[in-house]
Formats: C-alpha cells, structure tokens, sequence
C-alpha cells in the first residue's frame, strides 16, 4: 500500500481511565466506566486522525512480539492504517500506558517504555519515505536507539526527495535534549511542540522567544502549542498566531498529535499556511471533546463544516 504521509515513532497500547472525581486514597477502591483500550503513541495516534481525515498513512514502529503488539497491529489495520512498517522486537514487550484523567486537573500517566527503547533509525524504509509526501516522527528524545547523525540524514534524504519533515518530542522532567535536538532541526520543514516542551529545550518562557531560538538553529518553521491559548508559527518573516477553538475539554490525551495531523492534512492538500493552522488547531481541539487519543477527533467532513461555521 503506497502511503501519503510515513509515521515514524512512539507506539503504544493504551488503557484509558474514565475521568475521576479525584484520585483514590491508598486502599480505597474507586468505581468507575468501562476502561478503553486503544492503540497509542505519537506515530499511532498522528497516523489514525490522518485516516479519519481522509490522508493515506502508515506507521513505523517497534512492538513486542506479544499480545500487546497483536493488538495494536489490528487496531491500527481496522482504522485504515497501513502496518508494513510495523517492526517485532524479539526481546522487548509492547509499550503500555495507563491514563488516569482527573475532573479539572492534568491527566496522570503510568508507563513502561517496552520495545520503543529498539527502535532505530535504519528501522524506516528510505523506499516507503522516498514514495510518501511527508515524513512525520514523533517521539524524538524518548527513542534511545535514534542517533542524532543518522536521523539528521534521514531527514535530508526525505527532504531531497520533495518530502515534508515534520517533527514532534517528548521531554522528560530532568530537562535536557537540546543538543540532540539542534543537531537535526537544521532538516526539519516543521518543528510542533508545546509550549511546556519548548521552555524545557530552550528556557525560553515565551513562546515568541521560544519559537526565535528554534529558528535560529535551523528548522524551516516552528509552531508552538499552547492549549486553550491557542498557537504560534514563526518562520522567515513570518509570524502567525490563532486563537484556540472553545471545545468542550475531556480528556486532553492526544491533542498535540491530532494537532499534527490536522497540520499535515493541510500540507498534502496545498493549502495556504494559515489554513493548515486552523485545520489543525480545530483537529487538535477536537481531539479533546471524548475519552481517548482519537475517538472525538473529526472525520475529514466534520472538520470541513466546523472551519466554515466558525470563520
């Protein structure tokens, strides 16, 4: 199957909490919904809001050969993911996540790293990127396996070939990063943390000033996420800032991937710059609105009477 868009990175089997009142005592037991399992991680979740939006995608990443991987590899083939990519590690089991949302706090994560720490770079098929209109990683600093050098080159092939890079991280709380970071941002078209995320690699606080230092170490563009603030592109002489949608807020898990898609469903159409920041600004708020990284997240026609009915 010939793709559009290759998402390489983080994959995941996800347990989903209903939201709580608040978080149990030690002892106690908390009665709740049904739990809702899914598949996850930045290369999963970027890859299925693509398909709702009507993007041809395939994944690239590393399960265990498990009954965590089996599950993923089918959920991701029964939402029109392609699965070539899909790598086994013989020793490693499958990435798991446990999300507790929590009524008018930030979600908690319980998590086990799993086969992500095997992925490697020369896991991604040059053939399948060279064939793809964007190349899409997410998850960078939390792949141990990713050597800067050889991602670095990577996105200069992708980019030989007329192929979008686009790029998302995950930073730990101890900080650091940014030395793996700069060494490839120098081929990276666009660049789309968050806020929090930006201050941690660059200790800027505002996003403006984040975005200005990611530029100036290379990327062709950085957006900067900020929630109910809403986000900001810089690029060369350029600055665009957009408010963010008022959804309804249930669960936040996956916006900044639905974000992404909703970013890259607008670069495959060619549609201006600004227009791609409010398809994904809207695909990112809708993201939101259910339990679950992309069980609210609009389908290609959803999104297309939302963004007229709110010009």
């Amino acid at each position: 199957m010939s793709v559009e868009v290759v998402c390489a990175g983080v994959l995941v089997a996800d347990t989903f909490v209903p939201p709580l009142p608040r978080l149990p005592a030690a002892g106690e037991l908390m009665a709740t919904g049904g739990f809702w399992h899914d598949s996850g991680g930045c290369a999963a979740n970027t890859a299925t809001c693509l398909r709702k939006l009507e993007v041809a995608s395939g994944v690239v990443g590393m399960v265990g050969r498990d009954a965590g991987g089996d599950f993923v590899e089918r959920d991701l083939q029964s939402k029109g993911v392609d699965t070539a990519g899909l790598r086994r590690s013989e020793q490693l089991a499958t990435s798991e996540t446990v999300i507790l949302p929590v009524t008018g706090d930030d979600r908690r994560y319980v998590h086990t790293f799993g086969a992500n720490a095997g992925f490697r770079v020369e896991d991604i098929s040059r053939e399948q990127i060279a064939a793809a209109r964007v190349l899409y990683v997410g998850g960078y600093l939390i792949l141990p396996g990713f050597d800067p050098a050889a991602f670095r080159a990577l996105l200069a092939f992708a980019r030989a070939q007329g192929v979008y890079t686009v790029l998302d991280v995950v930073v730990t709380e101890g900080g650091g990063g940014w030395e793996s970071l700069a060494a490839v941002l120098p081929e990276v078209d666009y660049f789309t943390p968050n806020n929090h995320e930006a201050q941690v690699l660059t200790g800027e606080t505002d996003p403006l000033a984040q975005a200005q230092r990611l530029l100036v170490a290379g990327c062709g563009a950085a957006i900067i996420t900020q929630g109910e603030r809403g986000a900001l592109l810089a690029r060369s002489g350029q600055v665009l800032e957009l408010p963010a949608f008022g959804l309804p807020m249930v669960d936040g898990s996956g916006a900044g991937d639905a974000f992404a898609a909703g970013l890259i469903a607008g670069l495959v159409r060619d549609w201006p710059l600004r227009e791609c920041l409010r398809l994904a600004s809207a695909i990112g708020a809708s993201a939101c609105t259910k339990l679950g990284c992309t069980t609210g997240v609009f389908t290609w026609a959803e999104a297309q009477a939302f963004l007229k009915e709110a010009r």
